[in-house]
């Protein structure tokens, strides 16, 4: 449903064409089209109503299709859609549209393609670029990079260089960044649409995995978090197709220039932090752009000026928030885990997949494109973030766990083993908050035998540490079959080599 309502925003909100969005969503021109036809005939308009959630708008535009057989749909001879393609302006599209002339309940024109594929292959197709004012801006990483000495220390780190790149203009930014992950990449990126003092229709970066998490020559995969950025700009990502450096020529010419213009001018100089350095690009970087072409009038900054500048979209409000995703499975306490720390969502998700949209100050959980529970973040490991609202009546988990549940399978065991999760349970401000530690430790029944677990439970009763690691190690290192005096016994001798004992200290 993201890539679904990515179309309709790009198509009715941005006014692209269909081969620019089905490039920027990693989709086919016919499966764009397809998408806004039946968003059409189902009478969906943009933007879509607050009302309308993800399985209602899949009701909408994906009815159930008939179930009928191959044998009634007709399966097309692919040695004639072979020949026929060899004739002039014969597309796929158009032998699809007069099969489904002969076949109306016949197969859709994904399976069409993708059928004719695994028949004969894919086929190599060279696109030539043209860029429109304020259309693409081409970023990338130099391949060389800088080194920086730490005064304290005199360890070099080497810090990597981004570079972006306007179609038209080729008004170029440049900075210095430590790494190429997910953080600094996304910086890069806003910080270069605060220098344009706009925004792009597209942006097209390599395959870099923070930007591609799945490199595809028809189909890459954007990072959520890359994506997320992108919605926030309203800019369409198109990344470049692997192993084609024509796809990003224009980065790739910049890239050169930066290094000849701005690197190899600072190879001499010595730098002790990433501000000293970027100071020094940035000083570079306005001789650059000012520098007269040789075979054109005037410069990046004038073409920028004249051409890129009036063309580009307004800044957002606020700058983007950078935000990491991750999925998670709601647990049965109704939480789910983001770096050590538990956070509840509504108790209807439990065993239910939900995406976490993670920032510096917040945690948000949204299920099927919906928002469902968000929290301040916190850095407790092992502590809980529970909303009430997010409980079932009477702490009840959709009537399948619950306290009392629990208390039968420990009684099965033992009284020990009962009286240790009562007190689990009594430790937290909910039950519920216990649970995962409550299974963990009935489970260890099922490796070490109830009766050592009982005996374990037993020993940390009386020693007072009631937490699953203290049973494990209790059972892990057969602590459970020693007599418990024996082990209370326990102490170092009055007199050893190593002890100094009390008179040491008069």
């Amino acid at each position: 449903m993201r890539k679904i309502k990515d179309v309709l925003r790009l198509k009715w909100g941005k006014g692209m064409s269909n081969r620019q969005i089905a490039s920027s969503c990693g989709i086919g021109r016919p499966t764009v089209a397809e998408y806004l036809r039946r968003a059409e005939e189902a009478g969906v308009s943009w933007p879509l109503p607050a009302d309308l959630g993800d399985v209602r708008l899949e009701q909408l535009l994906f009815p159930p299709p008939p179930d009928l057989p191959a044998q009634v749909r007709g399966i097309p001879d692919w040695l004639v859609v072979h020949q026929e393609l060899k004739q002039k302006a014969v597309t796929l599209f158009l032998l699809w549209q007069e099969y489904r002339a002969v076949h109306p309940d016949g197969y859709q024109y994904s399976w069409f393609c993708d059928h004719y594929r695994a028949w004969q292959g894919k086929l190599d197709v060279v696109m030539r670029q043209d860029h429109r004012a304020g259309e693409k801006l081409f970023v990338d990483y130099a391949g060389q990079t800088v080194p920086i000495i730490d005064r304290a220390t005199g360890e070099i780190r080497e810090a990597q260089i981004f570079v972006a790149v306007l179609g038209a203009s080729n008004y170029t930014y440049a900075e210095a960044t430590w790494t190429q992950g997910l953080p600094d990449w996304i910086g890069s990126h806003v910080r270069a649409f605060r220098f344009l003092g706009g925004v792009p229709e597209l942006v097209v970066p390599d395959n870099l995995r923070s930007g591609v998490s799945r490199a595809h020559r028809y189909e890459p995969d954007t990072n959520p978090t890359y994506q997320d950025m992108a919605s926030h700009y309203g800019v369409a990502v198109l990344p470049a197709r692997v192993r084609k450096p024509r796809d990003k020529a224009k980065v790739e010419s910049g890239v050169l220039v930066v290094e000849r213009w701005i690197l190899a001018a600072l190879r001499h100089r010595p730098f002790f932090s990433l501000l000293e350095l970027n100071a020094a690009i940035s000083e570079l970087l306005v001789k650059l752009n000012n520098r007269p072409f040789r075979k054109l009038p005037g410069c990046r900054r004038e073409h920028f000026e004249q051409v890129d500048r009036p063309a580009l979209q307004p800044l957002p409000a606020e700058p983007y928030v950078y935000a990491e995703w991750k999925k998670a499975r709601v647990h049965i306490d109704y939480h789910i885990v983001v770096d050590g720390h538990y956070y509840s969502v509504p108790y209807a998700l439990i065993k239910r997949e939900v995406e976490v949209r993670i920032t510096r100050n917040t945690i948000e959980c949204f299920h099927r494109g919906n928002r469902v529970a968000s929290h301040p973040r916190s850095h407790q490991k092992g502590r809980h973030t529970t909303v009430s609202a997010h409980m079932p009546e009477s702490h009840r988990q959709a009537g399948e766990w619950s306290p009392e549940r629990l208390m039968k399978w420990a009684a099965r065991t033992g009284p020990a083993t009962e009286k240790l999760i009562r007190t689990v349970m009594a430790s937290r401000k909910h039950p519920q908050q216990a649970y995962r530690s409550c299974l963990g430790i009935l489970r260890l029944g099922k490796a070490y035998g109830d009766e050592r677990l009982e005996s374990a439970c037993r020993r940390a009763l009386t020693l007072g540490s009631c937490r699953y690691k203290s049973i494990e190690s209790i059972l892990k290192h057969r602590l459970d079959e020693q007599p418990l005096e024996a082990q209370q016994e326990l102490a170092l001798p009055d007199t050893h080599d190593n002890i100094r004992g009390p008179t040491y200290y008069h």
